[in-house]
Order: C-alpha cells, then sequence, then structure tokens
C-alpha cells in the first residue's frame, strides 16, 4: 500500500472530473494535450497546485505571486492577468461543482513547438493552460502514524543552473530521489543541499524540532514552499523559536521531532528517517500544536473571505 504526503481517500466522483485546457472542458478520458507541447517535449513549464476549502481557494493570492514569478523567471509571457487565471480556476471548480476538500493543480507550458527542439523560438502557439480540480482529502491514516524517509544521494539543484525554488515542470532528479527512497524501504527522500547540509524532500519542506525550537533549512536550496512561510509565520506570531538554518543529518537524527509541510498534506509527522526512529516515533506535541495553528490560519483565511 502507498503511504506518503500525498495519499488521498479514494472519492469516486473523480472519474467524471472534467479538466480545463485553454478555456474548453473536457472529461478526464477526453482530456489531451499536443505531443508537440514545449511540457511534454522538454519540461519546459510551471505549475501551482491550490486547495479549496469551504469555497475558498486557500493563499491564492500567495500562488498566484508564486507562479507569476516563476513565468518572469523563465521568460515566459503568460498571456494573462491574474485575475483571469483566478476566473479560469473558479470556472473549473464550477463547472465540475466543487466546493471544498478540492486539490487544484495549475499547469502552464510554453506552448505548442514547430518541431522537437529547445530553442522557444520554435514554439508556434501561445501558452497552454491546463487546470486539473480533483476531490481530495488528506488521508489522516497516514497523519496519525506519520512517514518514513530515505537520504537520498541525489541532491537539491544548485540556484545557479535549476533553482529550486522554480515549480518547473523538470522534476526528474525528484523522481530518482524518490525512486532511491522507494526501493529503501521508505515513503519519500530526504535530499540534502550542494554543502551536505538538510535542504528539502523530494515533494514537500522538511522541518525538526529540537529542546522545543523549530529548525528548517535556509531557504537556498528548498522549494519556496507557501505551507512553509505559514508556519515560519505561525511560529514567529506565537513566540515558538524558529531558526531557519543550516543542520545536517547528526541534527536530525538526534531530533525530538520532524514533520513535512506541503499544500496538499498540510504538516505530516515524520517517525523515521534511515531507519532511526524520531524522537518516540509519534506524532510530536509541537507538530500536534504546529497542525492545529496551520488548521486555525486556513479557518480564518476561509472566514475573512466570507466576510
Amino acid at each position: 500500500m502507498i503511504s506518503g504526503t500525498h495519499v488521498s481517500i479514494e472519492d469516486p466522483r473523480n472519474n467524471d472530473i472534467l479538466i480545463y485546457i485553454n478555456g474548453v472542458f473536457f472529461h478526464r478520458t477526453e482530456a489531451k494535450i499536443s505531443v508537440f507541447d514545449s511540457g511534454y517535449l522538454v519540461g519546459d513549464g510551471i505549475w501551482e497546485a491550490v486547495r479549496l476549502y469551504n469555497g475558498t481557494l486557500v493563499f491564492m493570492n500567495q500562488h498566484l505571486d508564486r507562479l507569476w514569478a516563476a513565468s518572469k523567471s523563465i521568460g515566459l509571457d503568460l498571456k494573462m492577468l491574474k485575475q483571469d487565471l483566478l476566473k479560469a480556476v473558479e470556472n473549473t471548480l464550477a463547472a465540475n461543482n466543487m466546493y471544498t476538500d478540492v486539490h487544484v493543480r495549475i499547469m502552464i507550458t510554453r506552448g505548442i513547438k514547430k518541431t522537437p527542439s529547445q530553442d522557444p523560438r520554435y514554439t508556434i502557439s501561445g501558452p497552454n493552460l491546463v487546470i486539473i480540480a480533483e476531490h481530495k482529502k488528506a488521508s489522516e491514516e497516514v497523519k496519525k502514524k506519520g512517514i518514513c524517509l530515505f537520504t537520498s544521494t541525489i541532491r537539491r539543484g544548485s540556484p545557479d543552473y535549476l533553482d529550486p525554488r522554480l515549480n518547473c515542470h523538470s522534476k526528474l532528479h525528484e523522481v530518482q530521489a524518490l525512486l532511491q527512497a522507494i526501493e529503501a524501504g521508505a515513503d519519500e527522500a530526504l535530499m540534502l543541499d550542494q554543502n551536505g547540509f538538510v535542504a528539502t524532500c523530494n515533494s514537500t519542506n522538511f522541518f525538526i524540532v529540537k529542546n522545543d525550537e523549530i529548525w528548517t533549512s535556509t531557504g537556498k536550496y528548498c522549494m519556496n514552499g507557501i505551507t512553509r512561510a505559514n508556519v515560519i509565520k505561525i511560529c514567529k506570531e506565537h513566540q515558538l523559536i524558529i531558526r531557519e538554518t543550516d543542520f545536517s543529518l547528526f541534527d536530525v537524527y538526534s531530533a525530538d521531532e520532524a514533520f513535512t509541510t506541503g499544500t496538499f498534506g498540510g504538516l505530516t509527522p515524520v517517525i523515521k528517517i534511515d531507519g532511526r526512529i524520531i524522537g518516540n516515533g509519534i506524532s510530536g506535541t509541537i507538530t500536534a500544536r504546529l497542525s492545529m495553528l496551520y488548521k486555525e490560519l486556513i479557518d480564518s483565511e476561509v472566514k475573512s473571505n466570507n466576510l
């Protein structure tokens, strides 16, 4: 059975969802994109993942800001305004009669190529926009029992060749890291930076707790996580000691608690890393408190949106 931060409860409604492709809706079995698409050919595209809770796209402005920053960094003219994309997402949710516990994946590629090539000058269309919204609720069983990590030999990329903060379609190195973890019997991969310090996981950000202090990486070699940023914000607002610092596996193995953060799963306890039990091998008290405070932040966002 698959275990990990992206495990969701099966929902039969997903069998008949409608997928948005460039302004047109298709049944999921009919949703297709050209084999000449830049994303398919060379991984030339960017994406965002957003959660819908009780009618509110939570932290949507932060997600839009991150997407627009990514587009600028790769020289991709999205040919739309933020409100245009927001409207497309809202239309997708309406078409699927969705209200809560929904995961929305937004994918934008540079467009259709005249011929297979890396060269963006061979692009003969505008950007391709695909929106996939699914009924997805994170598995409570995974949150209750926690996950196991394995430290991959594959390092996070350096900012001078593929900045880890960029949510791009080129994820092969992360897939390779995850494959190593799976083959080692773990759920997901822990990844180090170029200097051997702990950076992030293959698809989530990583935190440890030591002596009532919460530690996470400096952010130089990890994903520009919105949940990560919100957890850091929560710590500061509630006078919890948060350190954004370099730390190694020495610190990880001796940690009292560990957890990951991500848009889909929120906070997920980590109970074992490289075969070593973390803390008491169960979700810790600080992880539980931060999970509660994060839920309160989401509830506040929903309440504010409904005023």
